[in-house]
């Protein structure tokens, strides 16, 4: 392939047009199986096929990076490694803005007694970019806040059923070395095998370089397994930070996952280098794609919906090449 970019408006399922060990690296948000917001395309895990055509397609070496749920990734992760995988880490996109999936159980329990649960006040849902200012915030109709009325109900009033989640894991794996190479050779036959850890090093802030560590590197430190959206004050240990996508944040993208582009830079440099391809076969509306293009990738990306097709499509003529200060950003 030598175009920046072909994108199919396919089922990625056998990967048909693509050859044997001709894929640098594997950047992939799949469907989590949770049903999120009720999308029909979301009900279930990718079928474990699609593992077995990307490993076909991966050099030896490869390594691939897969978004997954907290509740389903060991089913994802062992579909991987049946497949024929390594698995060799988990990254965590921690975020301090992840929206609560809970209910008050106190109101469930008044619902269920036949007891109808008393006003406690009036609110409004505050929804919008903040990149926009106030004119960009989407305020609802007022809604009334209860309490529950029932004895029961009152004792486990503000129970729920689970926590507020605050970060998204991202499964890192490597197809095996090609047989009898080692890491070097396999590389040097094949360009892949390794993680492209000097691009996506971490800078040191204002004066803090030659400050850290016994023999710091001029470029920053290698980037961790933790991937945040703030700066939270660690003292020694920092991380790579890129804020979440608000609503509306382009007018033409509703993709309900939409990952920030900033962050697919940062993983699209962890496994790949300059002028290699990279495949995405859950491209969506091409969040991989773009940053392939800003960092001088090749991309190869799969999405059966039309709608998001055209949208990546549209995106993807938008891009160019980031300069090399922002690649170093």
């Amino acid at each position: 392939m030598s175009e920046p970019y072909t994108l199919y408006l396919d089922n990625c399922y056998g990967l048909s047009q693509v050859a044997d060990e001709s894929v640098d690296a594997l950047v992939t948000d799949p469907p989590y199986g949770i049903g999120f917001q009720t999308h029909a395309w979301d009900r279930n895990l990718p079928d474990p096929q699609i593992w077995n055509d990307c490993l076909r397609v991966l050099k030896p070496g490869a390594f691939g990076l897969i978004f997954s749920s907290v509740r389903l990734m060991h089913r994802l992760m062992v579909a991987v490694e049946d497949r024929g995988f390594l698995i060799k880490d988990v990254l965590f996109w921690a975020f301090l803005n992840g929206m609560p999936k809970s209910r008050n159980v106190g109101l469930s329990i008044d619902r269920s007694l036949g007891v109808e649960s008393e006003v406690d006040g009036y609110y409004q849902y505050v929804q919008g970019y903040k990149k926009g200012g106030a004119d960009s915030y989407t305020i609802s109709e007022k809604k009334a806040r209860c309490k529950p009325a029932s004895e029961e109900g009152k004792r486990y009033n503000g129970a729920g059923l689970g926590v507020k989640p605050a970060y998204e894991p991202i499964i890192l794996i490597q197809k095996p070395l090609d047989t009898n190479c080692n890491v070097a050779e396999n590389i040097i036959k094949h360009g892949t095998g390794a993680l492209n850890l000097e691009e996506t090093r971490l800078p040191f802030e204002k004066g803090e370089a030659g400050k850290i560590g016994h023999n710091p590197h001029p470029k920053g430190r290698v980037p961790a397994n933790i991937i945040r959206t703030e700066a939270w004050d660690d003292g020694y240990d920092k991380f790579f930070l890129v804020p979440k996508v608000r609503q509306h944040a382009e007018d033409f993208n509703k993709h309900p996952t939409l990952k920030p582009v900033q962050l697919m830079q940062h993983l699209v440099k962890l496994v790949s280098f300059e002028g290699q391809l990279v495949l995405d076969p859950f491209m969506g509306s091409g969040s991989t794609g773009i940053a392939c293009q800003q960092l001088e990738r090749r991309f190869l990306g799969y999405e059966s919906n039309e709608e998001y097709y055209r949208v990546a499509q549209k995106r993807l003529d938008m891009a160019e090449p980031l300069s090399p200060n922002e690649k170093k950003a």
